[in-house]
């Protein structure tokens, strides 16, 4: 007993050793159980389901885009890990967030940028979503569940209908079911991202008073919470009053550098001017919801004379006008919202659905194929299957809606029914 008990003990000190690793931001040892190259490749898998899941790219100013990235890859030029593929995106989120997968993959919700005062406190926010990357910390947050599943994720669009083909269109905004990436970082770790994150200013020619502003923004921001995504967003980025000081005495320390307020204030130009239209947006979803539709279609009209290059604008269009029964207007409404950006999901699974109630079938099936390469939902692997019935392919039907059965709840039911009829004897 005492030979298995010495032999089980080496081998757990084998597993501790093989996985030790030297932080290269710290440079102290941790304990890691991912490689480098294994972190790339995650992030780099994770990086596009994560933003479709989240309102996809901001395509409205490609500039911004531009701007941001070239902010970013200034502090990764002086960050401890240069050599990773760093990238920088935007997204098209009201949500004052940004996160960073392993491997250097960043993104920033417009909703961030329209609260920061100029290119030093964008700094701070890149720079402490680097140190995230740089320090390993997503890595170390690896547990299972903990990132987006690449394979199929549920879509929150119900089936509970008599008339399943349009239900889709009537309830409310499509979801997707499984939650993109949202470490829950430590105190430690957070400080840890606020310290070497100034640093990265520091070098990058920053003024680091920037990451101050930041903290106070943040606590500020807590204080006055009150919509639930508040709760989710503290959860992963805890501000406190703690970190505004210790933001103060670093700061102090290392003194002057550009803030670049002309420069910034002249990248948001478009977002700023564009603010009201988003407003607009955010009441007629919550009109829609209550099912004032009168009041959604309004607001709607309203953001879109404000910003008709809005792809968000133009799904909501088509969705009351599906609620409507006009399916002829909500085509030409989610055409447009594709046009306006063809690389995101959402649009193509709502068109595919008012090409079902136009008798088009192959029309409805493409798009939902185009929505599976951009990211895979239930409710599109339920209706490619029943497609692929149509077409007579049972091989097909039933991989796809065995892929609409792991989403569970009443499209995996739906589909699960579906399988129950194919496997019957004829």
């Amino acid at each position: 007993m005492k030979y298995w008990i010495q032999l089980a003990l080496l081998a757990s000190l084998a597993i501790l050793t093989t996985g030790c690793s030297v932080n290269p931001v710290t440079g102290q040892n941790e304990l890691s159980l991912m490689s480098p190259a294994q972190e790339v490749a995650l992030g780099a898998q994770q990086y596009t389901p994560s933003q479709q899941s989240q309102g996809g790219r901001y395509v409205v100013d490609p500039d911004l885009n531009v701007y941001v990235n070239k902010v970013g890859q200034k502090l990764a030029a002086v960050s401890d890990r240069r050599e990773l593929p760093y990238e920088f995106v935007v997204l098209n989120n009201d949500v004052p967030n940004a996160w960073a997968l392993p491997g250097g993959k960043i993104a920033i919700n417009r909703g961030l940028l329209v609260l920061l005062g100029d290119e030093a406190e964008l700094a701070a926010v890149l720079g402490h979503e680097i140190v995230h990357a740089a320090a390993r910390h997503g890595a170390k947050q690896q547990t299972q569940g903990t990132l987006l599943n690449a394979g199929l994720m549920a879509a929150g669009v119900a089936l509970a209908s008599q008339d399943q083909q349009t239900a889709g269109l009537a309830v409310g905004a499509l979801g997707v079911g499984a939650q993109a990436w949202q470490a829950r970082y430590g105190r430690d770790q957070e400080l840890e991202s606020d310290q070497y994150g100034i640093e990265y200013m520091v070098r990058a020619g920053y003024d680091p008073q920037g990451a101050v502003e930041l903290q106070k923004t943040f606590v500020k921001l807590s204080e006055g919470q009150q919509a639930n995504w508040m709760e989710s967003f503290f959860a992963s980025h805890p501000p406190s009053q703690q970190r505004v000081e210790i933001n103060k005495k670093l700061a102090a320390q290392r003194p002057g550098g550009a803030r670049n307020k002309t420069e910034y204030q002249r990248a948001i130009a478009q977002l700023k001017s564009d603010q009201s239209a988003y407003a607009d947006y955010q009441k007629a979803l919550q009109a829609l919801s209550a099912e004032n539709v009168a009041e959604a279609k309004q607001l709607t009209d309203r953001a879109l004379a404000k910003q008709p290059k809005e792809n968000l604008f133009w799904e909501l269009k088509g969705r009351i006008a599906a609620n409507e029964k006009d399916f002829a207007g909500s085509e030409q409404a989610f055409s447009k919202s594709i046009a306006a950006n063809p690389e995101y999901f959402r649009p193509y699974i709502y068109r595919a659905l008012a090409y079902r109630q136009l008798d088009k079938p192959d029309a409805s099936a493409s798009d939902l194929d185009k929505s599976m390469q951009l990211l895979p939902t239930q409710i599109a692997s339920f209706y490619l299957g029943e497609y692929a019935l149509q077409k007579g392919d049972k091989q097909k039907a039933v991989a796809y809606f065995q892929q609409a059965v792991q989403g569970g709840g009443e499209i995996g039911q739906a589909a699960q029914a579906q399988l129950q009829k194919l496997q019957q004897p004829q």
